[in-house]
């Protein structure tokens, strides 16, 4: 695909599959606004804007969207990525700060992204495109994951929602990419089977190479995003199906 002309903005674009898809769309000649809590993956440059900022921070996730507006003139897509797996424990066992901060982040984060962009789309009287990244574990439940299989199941329904009070202005899928080979995924193997069951089939996955790369991930959603041939009904996808 040549993305020449179209702008992204992504969050949690410092590393994992955020990383990737910056990556994989600066490659395709894609104009990108990344933010993320550490510094992203891209500097700052002719064609990125990259800016350190926590998704639950309203007002910085509001400046944040005029200034990529500002720079760009327009949003085709906008990816929220930024999210968080801790606590990986019983529920019982999960520290409240660390539930707390997950739902934060992993659902009133997406929220407010979803909010900035389609208030965007408003004012610029345009149609666009949301990506909100969600998990096989919204729809099937894993020992030891409460909190992150609550906030993705959040996530997809959150969404659907979207879906129909935009109707054509936006076009929005809440995707479970795949199992991808991020820092969450090298936390979970560090787990005891005692905190996450499934910890040895994640353990094999990693042995067997049957995990994705990040940027392989991250092609993955632009193909769904901008190529017509790689098109989805419906809001909540995975692209293992």
């Amino acid at each position: 695909m040549d993305l020449s002309g179209k702008v992204a903005v992504i969050t949690g674009a410092s590393r994992g599959l955020g990383a990737g898809i910056a990556q994989v769309g600066h490659e395709l000649g894609m104009s990108l606004a990344l933010c993320s809590r550490s510094l992203p993956v891209l500097a700052s440059g002719p064609h990125v804007l990259a800016r350190e900022l926590d998704v639950t921070d309203s007002d910085a996730l509001e400046d944040f969207t005029h200034e990529a507006s500002e720079r760009f003139g327009h949003v085709d897509l906008w990816v929220n990525n930024a999210g968080l797996l801790e606590p990986v424990a019983p529920l019982r066992e999960a520290p409240t700060e660390q539930l707390r901060r997950l739902l934060d982040v992993n659902v009133l984060g997406v929220a407010l992204g979803s909010r900035a962009y389609l208030r965007l789309l408003h004012r610029l009287g345009g149609q666009g495109l949301l990506l909100n990244i969600s998990s096989g574990a919204a729809r099937k439940p894993y020992h030891g994951w409460s909190g992150y299989c609550a906030s993705k199941a959040a996530v997809d329904r959150l969404s659907e929602v979207i879906a129909l009070e935009e109707g054509e202005r936006v076009r929005v899928h809440s995707v479970a990419p795949g199992v991808v080979e991020t820092g969450m995924q090298e936390t979970l193997r560090g787990k005891s089977s005692s905190d996450f069951k499934d910890v040895e089939r994640f353990r094999g996955l990693h042995e067997s190479g049957a995990l994705l790369a990040p940027t392989d991930a991250g092609a993955a959603l632009l193909r769904l995003a901008f190529d017509p041939a790689a098109a989805r009904e419906g809001v909540c996808i995975d692209l293992r199906d």
